[in-house]
């Protein structure tokens, strides 16, 4: 009898110790933005979530190993390089390329070659970023330009990358190798990839490459045709690209401008204001830093009038703009990259969106939490207090960026907080929106972000390593066109969260 009422006894118990195992709080998204955001390991703990069962946070702990930028997270991210699951692959992948440690090299390499297109992607992001650190020692840093070679441009023997984006990507990150012997082989390797390429996208980011770091090294004549080639983004590359020849004392190649002129009456207005600045620099003039009026002629595209949807409701909010609790942020759509598209872009799911209306009219920008979840946070809050009613676009540089957000109209303000950068391998492609950072002798200042903010107007890929993107351009982007220095914001209003599928 009283055995008998002990088993019950202990059998309830039971059951209560397992409802409470399972009730017990995990580790959860707002734990791992926290330590991300404190730029912490937090003494295993973003270790035990990459390691747990819950692979949607294990995934995403991978990403905030990476940016804490502390060298002692490669060695948890490289238990996870040959994972089942592609995307944590990528991530693990991706948040070596962050940290950027000689100790990942032979892992980094290896990627890729992986089976998965987010991995590959992953790996030549991840070349690029430890070339760019100069982690690469005498004997792996051949390797890693021969296998970009070989993605973009395969001797015989060896099969092309077969995936457009990450071959696209890594002719982007050929750009890293620039300085040291090996970019003599990836010039090289860079016209051959371009005369054979059919894919418009890798071709204009062969082009680019070839502006960024060896337009002195291939043939003129390769620039040179390329100005009349059909696609807007590669002519955009081939001027900008004889915007800085120069002849066999070092000064700007003059005798270029007349190849340069036509393209001043080029359909494309970026591809106009490219050919202006271009001309500007060959003629030993100054660029344009502020643009105050539009050069004549321009092609530009009339502003479209945009679908009527109906703004949210404004929350009341008291007090100064601070910057968002982890609380703020949005763990939806979750982060779960298993192709190079992917990791180009933004998941499936709800995404939220603004319009941003100014002086010239209204675009739409769709936002992505799942790559940046603080800044998104920061932003909308932002607009959801109407902190971006009224600003000047303080900065637009022709076919490069626009720029707003300071409450000075100058450059120089912000709302006196800064955020974290959420570094993500979303390309800084046309018509991207990222945050602005300070500067200093160095460089950009991480983690220097507030409420500045710049949208791109053609390919700025250089800025990949350090400025966070957190959203694009997806309606509108012609008013982008009519932009100039005196021009506003009016207003800018969160819309109803959008389905991307």
């Amino acid at each position: 009898m009283v055995k008998s009422k002990l088993g019950q006894v202990l059998k309830a118990a039971g059951v209560v110790l397992a409802f409470c195992a399972l009730a017990a709080p995990g580790p959860s998204n707002q734990q791992l933005l926290q330590l991300e955001r404190a730029r912490s390991l937090g003494d295993g703990a973003l270790a035990g979530m990459l390691d747990g069962p819950d692979r949607t946070l294990a995934i995403r702990a991978a990403l905030a190993i990476g940016r804490t930028k502390d060298a002692r997270g490669a060695a948890v991210l490289l238990r996870h390089v040959h994972d089942r699951n592609p995307a944590m692959r990528a991530m693990a992948v991706y948040g070596l390329g962050l940290l950027a440690v000689p100790r990942s090299q032979d892992a980094v390499l290896a990627a890729a070659g992986d089976g998965s297109s987010a991995v590959r992607y992953a790996a030549v992001d991840a070349i690029g970023r430890l070339e760019t650190a100069g982690r690469f020692d005498a004997t792996h840093e051949p390797v890693a330009a021969r296998l970009l070679e070989t993605m973009i441009a395969p001797q015989p023997g060896n099969a092309l990358e077969k995936d457009a984006i990450v071959r696209a990507h890594a002719a982007a990150n050929t750009e890293a190798f620039r300085k040291g012997q090996q970019g003599f082989g990836m010039s090289e390797a860079l016209v051959r990839a371009f005369d054979a390429e059919r894919n418009d996208d890798v071709r204009w980011h062969l082009m680019w490459a070839i502006f960024r770091g060896y337009r002195l090294r291939v043939p003129r004549a390769v620039l040179l045709n390329a100005l009349h080639d059909p696609n807007e983004l590669v002519r955009i590359g081939a001027v900008r690209a004889c915007g800085g020849l120069t002849d066999d004392r070092g000064k700007p190649a003059a005798d270029v401008i007349p190849s340069l002129e036509p393209l001043t009456h080029d359909p494309s207005w970026r591809v106009q204001e490219q050919a202006f600045e271009a001309i500007r620099a060959l003629s030993g003039k100054p660029p344009t830093d502020h643009l105050t009026e539009l050069p004549p002629g321009l092609n530009l595209p009339p502003p479209k009038t945009l679908p009527p949807i109906a703004a949210l409701p404004r929350p009341s909010v008291t007090g100064s703009p601070a910057a968002p609790a982890v609380s703020e942020a949005r763990f939806r759509p979750r982060l779960d990259p298993a192709s190079a598209a992917a990791m180009d872009g933004p998941m499936p799911g709800l995404h939220p969106r603004v319009r941003i209306g100014t002086t010239k009219g209204d675009f739409i920008v769709v936002l992505y939490p799942e790559w940046a979840p603080l800044t998104v946070a920061n932003f909308l809050n932002l607009t959801n207090r109407g902190y971006f009613d009224g600003l000047r676009w303080f900065r637009i540089v022709p076919d490069f960026v626009v720029q707003t957000g300071d409450p000075h109209d100058n450059g120089e303000g912000d709302a006196g907080y800064s955020i974290p950068a959420e570094e993500n391998p979303v390309e800084q492609r046309s018509y991207v929106i990222s945050m602005g950072l300070n500067y200093n002798d160095a460089g950009p200042e991480r983690d220097s972000a507030g409420t500045q903010f710049y949208i791109t107007l053609s390919p700025q890929l250089h800025l990949d390593r350090d400025f966070t993107v957190f959203g694009e351009v997806t309606g509108g982007t012609e008013v982008l066109a009519h932009l100039i220095e005196t021009d506003r914001m009016t207003k800018v209003e969160q819309l109803p969260d959008v389905m991307l599928r």
